[in-house]
This record gives C-alpha cells, structure tokens and sequence, in this order.
C-alpha cells in the first residue's frame, strides 16, 4: 500500500515548485513600472547629458577688436604683414583674425589665466607645424611633413615669425637668410667666407636658391633634380653633357672635386691640383711621383705636366669631351 504513495511524490513536489516559481514572476511583473514609462525617462536623461556636455567646452570667436584690447603690443609685427591682408581670402585676417591660429577666445575673455589660448611658443613643433600647415600646405611647403626639419623635431617658428620678423622677406625671425641657416648649418655658412668665389656672399644666390627646406624628394633637401649633379647643371648646363667621353667624379657628382659652400682653392675646388687629380690618379700614365712644391711650377725644377694650370693645362676638357680624340680628355 506505501509504494503507490511513495511513487507520485516527485511529481507532486515537481507541480508545487513549478506554481510557486509563476507567483513569484506575477509578482515581480505587477510591481515594475511599464516599459512605455520607462524608456522615455531614459531618454530624456540620455538627451540632457547630451545637452551639457557641450555646453561645458562650447567656444566662441570674438573677434580681433577684442583681443587687442589686451594684446595691443603683438599688432606692431602682425600689421601690415600678409597675414594681415583681409583682401586676400588666404589669410588670418580674412578668416577669424587673431583667432584663426590661436583658437576662439570667449573663454579666454571671461578668465585668461584659467582658459588661455594656443601659444605657439609653448607648443610641440607638431603642434605649431599643424597650426601653420592649415593653410601654408601647397607648392613648396607640400612635402614639410616628414622632411628632414620636421623629422628633428623643427616647426615652422623655429626659422619664422608671424609678431617679430626681422628680414624685409618670408618673415624670417632674423635679418638674412643665411643667418636663420647658420643656427644650425654653422659648418656650411663657415665656408662662405672663404676666398673662393661664393656667390652667396656676394647676395647673388640664397640657401634657398638650390634647396628647399620645406621639403622635397631629392636628395640634400634639393630644389631641383633627383642628384646633385643634376642639381648643378640646372645653372652650368654646359658641364652637364652627354659627353661621348665621360669623366667619371663629373658623373658620379660635382661635389667629388667642387665644394659648392665655398673653397679656398681657385673654382671652389675641395683640394689644390694637381694634388685633387692624384686622389684618383696615382699610378696611372703618368709618373706616380707626388706633385709637391719642388715639382711644381714655383720650383726650381719644375716637372713639364704641372707648369700653369697643371692636369687641365693639357686635359682642358676635363668634365668630358665628345672629340673623338678626347679619350684622356683633350679638345
């Protein structure tokens, strides 16, 4: 009689705990508050935080009146210079004024030590690059990110200034181009007072005029040309052949014999010949004797190859030849 009993509690115990869990659902339902409710609440949360967050960093441009008002003193340099030009669509003053590079200034207005505006004299030079390359990124300045001056950490205030230039052109923060060079390349502007012909010195041609600091796809920050050679003939077409004879330093680059910053040797040569020519030649034809002074035309026994210009007293064509007699270099 106890085993028919014993066989249907499970089930039982299974139908109570199943009734108890659907009260406890029923319950919980009833007590919630709607979903229709309770979206729109989330919402309209959702949409003031939206609202404020803006309103927190929202800034305002006041106008270029209104910075001078303080800021009087940095107007002696920006005025009159082209970045003051309002008829020039290009420039800051067409745009927002002072605001165009140093950001809206509303803020700044209300509390200048808490909100100041961007200082390129206190930025990263990516920054300050960033800032100027807006608007100067086009013709020469295309290629300035990534250059040799970006990548060492140079910026566009580093050689400019836009309140205190001091060159009469491109708002150079010194007198010369040559000086802004020099901060840096003091062993090339060294050379320009050497005795060889430089026509730099002579204000005949600027760092500027052979290359580009901005940045280019050449070689040595070259304007012009994929080589240096190439670079030179641009001006001294007539070294730059095809020649049927070709000399082999004038192929592989002028500035194997030439120092083109300057020289203390006749045609800015980077050594006196004949000694330049023994660099290559040295037991070759000629007597591999060393031309040294008791063998030179000041001597007391001068040798016959090195009387007047010495090598190009003979091989005159010396940056090539297309004579068919000019094999060693001869008209």
């Amino acid at each position: 009689m106890t085993k028919p009993h014993l066989q249907h509690l499970p089930a039982t115990s299974l139908f109570l705990g199943l009734v108890i869990w659907l009260a406890a659902v029923a319950t919980a339902l009833a007590t919630a508050p709607p979903a229709s409710k309770r979206e729109p609440a989330a919402r309209v949360a959702s949409a003031k935080n939206s609202t404020q967050a803006p309103a927190a960093t929202a800034q305002s441009y006041v106008g270029e009146t209104k910075c001078l008002e303080c800021h009087a003193e940095q107007l002696k340099g920006y005025e009159g210079s082209p970045h003051h030009r309002a008829a020039d669509p290009r420039s800051p003053a067409a745009k927002q004024g002072c605001e165009s590079c140093h950001g809206p200034g509303s803020r700044h207005v209300d509390d200048p030590a808490a909100f100041p505006v961007k200082n390129p004299n206190k930025l990263p030079p990516q920054e300050v690059s960033a800032i100027c390359t807006t608007c100067h990124n086009r013709g020469e300045h295309a290629f300035w990110e990534g250059s040799p001056h970006d990548s060492r950490k140079l910026s566009c205030t580093t050689c400019h200034s836009v309140h205190d230039y001091k060159s009469e052109t491109k708002q150079l923060n010194k007198k010369t181009q040559a000086e802004v060079c020099a901060s840096c390349h003091r062993d090339k502007i060294a050379k320009l007072d050497r005795s060889g012909h430089m026509p730099v010195r002579e204000g005949k041609l600027e760092c500027t005029t052979c290359h580009n600091v901005h940045g280019t796809t050449n070689v040595r920050l070259l304007r012009k040309g994929d080589s240096i050679a190439e670079a030179c003939t641009s001006c001294h077409a007539e070294k730059r052949g095809p020649f049927l004879w070709e000399h082999a330093p004038s192929r592989d680059g002028c500035v194997t014999c030439h120092d083109p910053h300057g020289s203390s040797n006749e045609r800015m040569l980077v050594a006196k010949p004949p000694i330049l020519c023994q660099r290559c030649h040295i037991a070759t034809r000629h007597p591999s004797t060393i031309y040294d002074a008791a063998l030179l035309g000041a001597g007391s026994n001068p040798n016959i190859h090195v009387l007047a210009r010495t090598c190009v007293g003979c091989h005159s064509a010396i940056h090539g030849s297309n004579h068919p007699s000019g094999q060693r270099f001869v008209r």
